[in-house]
């Protein structure tokens, strides 16, 4: 598998810990973690990433944010995967009108999301 770069963009230490840990034991080693939006944005800026995860509520840059960012601002298609304690179908629909490519609602499994990141990437 050649090297992949990850950015997990997730207020929750654990849960960005949690996320880390499943992505490195399916072989996703190069995984970098942003604790609030405004850091990611920074991140997202200064460098090339294969993958963002994103939570859709976060301090200073909101996961639709970002999206909005990367895709309008940056012209990126970097694949940008959702997660979110609101399932709402507004939330889902505008995650997927500003262009996200996948959108998993919380509390979810780390296995599926290792599932979904392998066939985003290209992997299953």
């Amino acid at each position: 598998m050649e090297i992949v770069k990850i950015l997990i963009c997730e207020d929750d230490e654990a849960l960005s810990s949690l996320i880390r840990f499943k992505l490195s034991r399916a072989g996703y080693r190069n995984c970098e973690v942003a604790a609030d939006g405004k850091k990611a944005k920074e991140m997202i800026q200064d460098n090339e990433y294969d993958l963002v995860i994103t939570d859709i509520h976060m301090p200073y840059a909101s996961g639709l944010e970002l999206t909005t960012y990367i895709r309008e601002e940056l012209k990126r298609q970097t694949p940008i995967i959702i997660l979110s304690s609101e399932g709402v179908e507004n939330t889902v629909l505008q995650s997927f009108n500003l262009g996200i490519n996948d959108f998993l609602t919380k509390p979810f499994s780390p296995q599926e999301l290792v599932i979904r990141v392998k066939k985003l990437l290209g992997h299953q």
